[in-house]
């Protein structure tokens, strides 16, 4: 196994420790995931003193401090997601966002949610490239280039780039239901808004030539919970594109998360992540399908319709988000937030276990709660399924879960023998 790469989990005194069992950054392969950084000032472990503006400099200068203690810098970040509890703040985040980020500006998603840890007003989160890669003692290809790619037939912002590839992967903007043309939301409820939103992301792969089922994970927000029937029915109608993918019915990993509130008050807003087959500078030209997306299921947890369990591709795995769902029935666990946690982890092993791995491969977790207040009582139980605090995390409390569950758990995964032909 030494030529593989290993999960490297590293943290900074210069940088808040972690409020629960997860570690600052976790690097696999050529990126490096790192935690949400709230707006802690690491001297004193407490949200700084001051409004929003305060809050999200912190937070930034966090992000900057975990990025510089792994020999990297912002000009690596590929990646930006900024949670905020009022979406009206968004302005002022991106002031201090934009000085941090004067020239190069990586893909962001923007989305405001019901609650932060410990009250915070924002919280940012950042995925970073790693040139280096994580095979022990045997450093790879440094050089290797960010591809930026923005088209005119999806909407542009000059705060981000619709798309930024590294090594194997393509990282999208959130895309919202803006008409390119105008500028403007396009007319009609969440139904046409959904399928703008995947109209912009298929005008963002086809001007990269890159197939709409090279799509690995899917994240939608909804504002609205209600709303999620009539955006799958414009799902189904995207997914699958090809008639190589709808031979086998291949659907992304696909999580849910009801936002209560969005840029321009739109009602839907979707983040997707991409395969990119033939990787960045200097990797080898390799053919589109050379590198293939190995998508799985299995019994021993809820199946979808509309998602698989797991997607790999090349060295990492995505996971759908789970809830706590019996699998056996399909219902709800009985019980409070305890039991539904460990329902929610239970089904994350059995994912994970099904394709080989183990819970030491994951290298990121995103815990969603229905109450903020139900953090503790989930960490008591995370912490048996993750006892050495290794993956990097994300905590946000939403409005609302499918299934009027109280909390929901997805994962990203190591995959070192990475997809054929990788192997």
């Amino acid at each position: 196994m030494s030529g593989y790469n290993a999960v490297l989990a590293r943290n900074t005194g210069n940088a808040p420790e972690g409020i629960g069992p997860y570690s600052q950054s976790v690097a696999f392969s050529h990126y490096n995931n790192l935690s949400a950084q709230l707006p802690i000032d690491p001297a004193s472990g407490a949200v700084v003193a001051g409004g929003v503006k305060a809050q999200a400099e912190q937070c930034f200068k966090n992000i900057k401090a975990v990025v510089q203690s792994v020999d990297h810098t912002l000009e690596d970040v590929v990646r930006l997601s900024i949670f905020l509890r009022n979406i009206a703040d968004a302005e002022v985040v991106n002031s201090v966002y934009s000085a941090y980020f004067p020239g190069y500006v990586p893909v962001v998603t923007t989305v405001a949610v019901a609650a932060l840890p410990m009250d915070a007003l924002v919280q940012v989160e950042a995925l970073l490239s790693n040139g280096v890669g994580t095979i022990p003692n045997a450093p790879q290809a440094g050089d290797l280039i960010k591809t930026v790619c923005n088209t005119e037939r999806a909407p542009a912002s000059a705060l981000s780039a619709q798309a930024v590839a590294f090594s194997h992967y393509n990282n999208l903007s959130a895309q919202l239901p803006i008409d390119p043309q105008t500028g403007k939301l396009v007319a009609g409820g969440a139904k046409e808004q959904a399928a703008q939103c995947l109209k912009n992301i298929k005008a963002i792969l086809e001007g990269m030539d890159v197939p709409f089922d090279d799509i690995v994970k899917i994240t939608l927000f909804v504002k609205n919970l209600s709303d999620l029937a009539q955006v799958d029915q414009v799902y189904k109608t995207f997914f699958p594109d090809s008639a190589i993918a709808r031979a086998v019915a291949y659907f992304p990993a696909r999580t849910v998360v009801v936002a209560s509130g969005l840029p321009m008050d739109a009602l839907v807003q979707i983040e997707a992540v991409i395969s990119h087959g033939d990787g960045t500078p200097p990797q080898v030209v390799e053919d589109r399908h050379g590198i293939v997306i190995k998508a799985n299921n299995t019994p021993r947890a809820p199946l979808h319709p509309l998602s698989t369990q797991t997607v790999a591709f090349s060295h990492y795995n995505h996971l759908s988000a789970q809830l706590p769902l019996n699998p056996s029935t399909g219902k709800l666990v009985s019980g409070g937030v305890k039991e539904q946690a460990q329902q929610c982890l239970n089904n994350v092993k059995a994912i994970v276990e099904s394709i080989g791995h183990a819970l030491s491969d994951v290298v990121k977790v995103n815990v969603f709660l229905a109450d903020i207040q139900d953090l503790a009582a989930v960490d008591e139980v995370y912490t048996a399924f993750f006892p050495d605090g290794v993956p990097a995390r994300r905590v946000v409390g939403v409005s609302a879960l499918p299934e009027n569950a109280r909390v929901q758990v997805d994962v990203v995964l190591a995959n070192a023998e990475g997809t054929p032909p990788g192997q």
